[in-house]
């Protein structure tokens, strides 16, 4: 086929009859390790800060600012990240963040003070919120059309994956001091490497650069029947200029923008306020520190099958139903575990609470990858992560609060089950996303 001959086809055209290959599976490889680092670095010290205290000479409000302080250096690093990856490319942000990531927190494991530390897990935070940001928008924009929602779902169970092994390596490791884990978590940004061998750039963005024989290499190297074609891009003359945060609040896309980060807030405050301060939570219900440990790896191996359930369910039902089901459910189970009276009780409430409300979020972290075009589509997913970011570094100060006031297990566990029920208020007029070509 000739220059002239090719036909022309929006570029989203060129994933609909694409086949799911080997080296997709190579690509899902990489980027499920880079999310098992993500989940990792943010839980990793959250099972051996105990450490911290006698290591520094702090308290537990000390202990909360360390533990807090890479969610807040990653508000403002995805913030620049996101637009970064729109304007330079998915690949290269992915690549240097994570390298960079596991260069400093390297020189955290050798902090000499409680200050230095902090300042280099605000540091580490900044780099590291380059690959949590475009993780799941370079996942989608090199999937083929119909396998986007379940592949994209299963990703997610990279989440409780580190979350297992950070529970793992407080059980191995911990015992030789917090910054042994430290420094396993720095070894991890070496990842960073096989990224850049195995996972190719997107051609979605390529296309929108005008890089089109570049595209057409990376849909070549993909499977694409289509690969020969010239490719446009849809959209506005606003939503086709690169990493313009003011373009998420123009138009249609004004709604969706403020519903997408009310949801990210509050969803997120639902989920990280408990899982921060589960431990302490359990240990309040008569449970020691080495059952609550067990109580916590066993529910992150109940948000496996969560997720894989909502990965087969959405292709077929649709993003909007399996995320409102779930997230109705969860909050079922965030009742039965708040009021639960009996071990059995406890177990079964939180077992449910974690099936469903991580089926939600797998579906979550590729719905809310889709609202967006190719040109805002990083600047997008992270103003999503930054207003998770916020809640990830509110909500443990807040239950913390609550706890210190002697709220009550109940009392604090029906405060955070509220911020579910308003999740499912807010995901109710977002618009349904499956099956429909990436723009």
């Amino acid at each position: 086929m000739t220059a002239t001959d090719a036909p022309t086809l929006p570029i989203g055209a060129a994933f609909d009859r694409m086949p799911f290959s080997r080296r997709h599976v190579l690509i899902a490889l990489a980027l499920f390790i880079a999310f098992v680092i993500e989940s990792w670095e943010q839980l990793a010290l959250v099972y051996v800060s105990g450490d911290l205290g006698p290591a520094f000479g702090i308290d537990e409000a000390g202990i909360g600012v360390v533990l807090s302080a890479v969610a807040f250096g990653m508000i403002p690093g995805v913030l620049v990240w996101g637009p970064l990856a729109d304007r330079v490319g998915r690949r290269p942000t992915a690549f240097w963040s994570l390298l960079a990531y596991g260069v400093i927190a390297l020189a955290s494991a050798f902090a000499p003070n409680m200050a230095t530390l902090v300042a280099l897990r605000v540091c580490s935070g900044l780099a590291l919120a380059g690959i949590y940001t475009i993780t799941f928008p370079l996942f989608l924009e090199l999937l083929p059309t119909r396998h986007r929602g379940r592949a994209a779902v299963y990703l997610s169970i990279g989440w409780p994956i580190g979350m297992l092994a950070a529970i793992a390596a407080s059980v191995t490791l911990g015992g030789l001091g917090w910054h042994v884990v430290v420094i396993a978590s720095a070894a991890a940004g070496l990842w960073a490497f096989a990224i850049r061998a195995w996972v190719p750039e997107s051609p979605y963005w390529l296309a929108a650069r005008g890089r089109q024989e570049e595209a057409r290499a990376v849909l070549r190297v993909l499977g694409s029947p289509d690969a020969e074609a010239t490719f446009t891009i849809a959209g506005t003359a606003a939503s086709a200029r690169a990493g313009h945060p003011m373009d998420l609040f123009r138009g249609r896309l004004a709604r969706i923008t403020v519903l997408m980060l009310l949801l990210n807030f509050v969803f997120n405050w639902g989920y990280w306020g408990l899982q921060t301060w589960l431990p302490t939570l359990l240990q309040a219900k008569g449970l020691s520190l080495s059952a609550s440990l067990g109580f916590a790896a066993l529910s992150a191996l109940m948000m496996i099958p969560g997720y894989v359930s909502a990965s087969l369910l959405t292709g077929r039902f649709g993003r909007k139903k399996v995320f409102l089901f779930y997230v109705v459910a969860a909050v079922l189970g965030g009742l039965w575990f708040a009021t639960a009276s009996s071990l059995t009780g406890l177990y079964l409430g939180n077992f449910v609470l974690s099936f469903f409300s991580l089926g939600a979020w797998g579906v979550w972290n590729t719905w809310n990858g889709e609202f967006y075009p190719t040109a805002l589509r990083g600047t997008g997913y992270s103003w999503a992560t930054a207003s998770q970011l916020v809640a990830t570094t509110v909500a443990p100060s807040a239950v913390g609060a609550l706890l210190a006031h002697a709220t009550g297990f109940t009392a604090t566990m029906l405060v955070i089950n509220a911020f579910m029920v308003a999740t499912a208020l807010l995901a109710m007029p977002l618009p349904e996303t499956e099956g429909r070509e990436l723009e």
